[in-house]
């Protein structure tokens, strides 16, 4: 709900449980009001009637109060928006008008020919906040930096700061630090979003999983980025944040030119982290991902049984095993293309190798659907290796700079996005490569960084940074309008792409190459306190895993951790027992009975994985699922009940495990008993209100 002031100067956005206020001052100066619980528009205009805080020597009155810093004048806090010209450096703007367009709200400013539009929308209680650049000036302008936002938060004391970081194989780590005086950047200088960080911050002072305030906000951007959290003198803070590293140059509007920032979304709640994870996983449900009413299936992956050793046969051997254990998706991994034998060649030659698939894909795909299983398969269209046929006709569409070393991740260079024919040749060899065979799933993987980011012969290379993210999304926006039945997966190397940006485009995403059945505990509950299980591709691998570390686990235990999101299985099946294999299909079946709670339902994080005993609940309407997960027990020592949440504590709950009833108000207040024991035990417990 949108509502404005009588003198047309302050402006309300109001969700279920929170409002945002901003004002603009007699000298058009757009203030920041309130951003929390929800108040009246009374209330914002008795906060934009308080007097204007007290002068302080070498200080500005705007620092920490302003709702979108630009750079020049009285300010001394980090610009969210920093121009140059060839006369001049900085911003001296003025309020033209503003635009109430149902739940969306524009404010106008301009500065010699440049049209600054910030734009802010209410969804839910997620805000929505992005701005428009447009040249309407004589001159080229340069965008040093134009962030999405600045998010102002209330004076108080001791500030917590979480955030999300980690590495390949071992992303969405969860880590909270008191915020010092000064400035914490987080970010990616890769060219995407990267395994180092979540594009995602929170700040509390006090909070618990189920209470108390925090503040969250996430960019949807899937290229390099930076959130700014600053500490100002005052013991105010602020949260800057856009696409761009740095300030050495974003892009150069000519005239008549536009750019429209990414959307940074922020987030208030009085729940705790939990009610923060559960609002953003309603948020990105309901406006985000795309069907996200629509369950995802259970999938099968050929990698960690072939690797680039595939055959039109073989991959048919695997097809039905695992459509004997219940899987719905059958993927080919890497290697059904081009000269695609090993890493080093093929990738750019979109089309199947004739010797391991003589007739294409399609007879595969066919006998995948013939035995009840859609058909899916591997790409990584941005990258190409020098040993291919497309690099040899165009080895100008790579990044790169002249009279530079050329870099090499996984033997492979960048595609340069930017180009056009770049472009248009991906859309015209992804469209026929869709339109060749029945394929209702894509893996799109990224699987090295940007390194060499040069574009000789253009006037302004470092739109590349940029465009490529445009152009990547306007691909798969294009892809998905042709081929709507087609689902995509976002991967990159794992969890290095995963954001609000390329969620809106994608069904699901790829968390993490570690598919450790314990170490996949700590990633996922980081991933969890932002995004929803809905997206989390989570596989059941092969014990011993000679890929990563080693561990041994039971198959229960696998099963399980992999069920707490898009369940997965990506093991040798060809070498899997008859026990085995027919453990397996007792987990799939009853994956697909818990899985619209899973997917749909609201998360409680019962127990972190930091040892010992933990457990995630998901609520969805009458029914209840609980996975819990038991590292290791000390002789004993029992183990502790888990009490449950989002029950109604006045109903009565049947196990559907065991037959027995419990009320609500016991299971949350004197918890639940698992039965687990001993080392690596698992269990799933269904509960229905009767």
């Amino acid at each position: 709900m949108l509502e404005i002031g009588a003198d047309r100067r302050t402006w309300l956005l109001s969700g279920p449980t929170s409002s945002y206020a901003l004002r603009l001052t007699d000298g058009d100066e757009l203030l920041h009001l309130h951003w929390g619980p929800r108040i009246a528009l009374a209330d914002a205009e008795a906060l934009a009637a308080l007097p204007a805080p007290r002068y302080r020597p070498f200080e500005s009155p705007l620092d920490g109060h302003e709702e979108y810093p630009v750079e020049g004048g009285p300010r001394f806090v980090r610009p969210a928006l920093s121009v140059r010209t060839e006369e001049r450096r900085g911003t001296e703007w003025a309020f033209e008008a503003y635009e109430a367009d149902g739940e969306e709200l524009r404010l106008r400013f301009t500065d010699t020919g440049l049209l600054i539009t910030l734009h802010y929308r209410m969804r839910g209680d997620v805000v929505e906040r992005w701005v428009t650049l447009a040249n309407e000036g004589p001159a080229a302008v340069e965008l040093l930096r134009a962030d999405s936002a600045t998010w102002t938060l209330p004076e108080r004391d001791d500030w917590r700061l979480s955030q999300l970081h980690g590495r390949w194989a071992a992303e969405s780590r969860l880590v909270r630090s008191g915020l010092t005086y000064g400035e914490k950047v987080v970010g990616s200088r890769r060219g995407h979003t990267g395994h180092q960080h979540l594009p995602w911050v929170a700040l509390d002072v006090d909070a618990t999983e189920e209470r108390g305030e925090v503040y969250g906000c996430a960019l949807a951007w899937s290229g390099t980025w930076r959130i700014a959290v600053a500490q100002l003198p005052d013991a105010r803070v602020q949260i800057t944040g856009g696409a761009g590293y740095d300030d050495s140059g974003l892009l150069r509007l000519a005239t008549g030119e536009t750019y429209v920032t990414p959307v940074f979304a922020g987030l208030w709640s009085d729940g705790g982290f939990g009610g923060a994870s559960r609002a953003w996983h309603a948020y990105q449900r309901t406006h985000v991902i795309p069907d996200a009413d629509r369950d995802r299936p259970v999938l099968y992956n050929s990698w960690e049984a072939t690797e680039f050793d595939i055959s039109e046969e073989q991959q048919g051997v695997l097809a039905r095993r695992a459509a004997a254990i219940g899987v719905e998706l059958f993927v080919v991994d890497d290697g059904w293309f081009g000269a695609r034998t090993s890493d080093r060649a093929g990738l750019g030659d979109w089309r199947p190798n004739p010797d391991r698939f003589p007739a294409g894909l399609k007879p595969l795909a066919d006998y995948v659907h013939a035995l009840g299983m859609q058909f899916g398969i591997w790409v990584e269209p941005e990258m190409v290796n020098p040993d291919s046929d497309l690099y040899r006709a165009h080895p100008d569409w790579v990044q790169y700079q002249s009279g530079r070393k050329r870099t090499e991740f996984r033997n492979q260079l960048v595609l340069n996005l930017a180009r056009e024919d770049v472009q248009e040749y991906l859309w015209e060899r992804l469209d026929a490569l869709l339109s060749s065979a029945p394929i209702d799933y894509v893996k799109w993987d990224f699987n090295r960084c940007f390194t060499d980011a040069g574009w000789p012969g253009e006037a302004y290379p470092q739109r590349l940074w940029v465009d490529h993210v445009r152009a990547l999304y306007s691909l798969l926006d294009r892809l998905r309008a042709a081929h709507p039945g087609v689902a995509f997966e976002s991967c990159s190397g794992g969890g290095g792409r995963v954001d609000l940006g390329v969620m809106s485009r994608t069904d699901q995403v790829w968390t993490s190459d570690n598919t450790d059945p314990l170490d996949r505990l700590a990633i996922q509950h980081g991933f969890s306190q932002i995004h929803p299980a809905r997206v989390m591709a989570a596989w059941v691998t092969d014990s011993p895993n000679a890929q990563l570390n080693g561990r041994v686990s039971s198959l229960r235990f696998r099963f399980v951790s992999a069920m707490a999101g898009v369940l997965g299985v990506g093991g040798d099946l060809a070498q899997w027992t008859e026990e085995e294999l027919a453990e397996a299909r007792d987990w799939v079946s009853l994956y697909k009975e818990i899985r619209p709670v899973v997917q749909r339902g609201d998360l409680y994080r019962l127990r972190p994985p930091a040892g010992g005993l933990s457990a995630v609940q998901y609520v969805l309407g009458d029914e209840t699922v609980v996975l819990a997960w038991l590292q290791a027990q000390r002789h004993g020592e029992p183990v502790a009940p888990l009490r449950l949440r989002g029950l109604d504590p006045t109903a009565t709950y049947e196990c559907r495990e065991t037959g027995e009833t419990h009320r609500g108000a016991v299971l949350q207040h004197h918890g639940l008993r698992t039965g687990l024991r001993g080392d690596f035990d698992a269990t799933i417990i269904r509960l229905r209100r009767i």
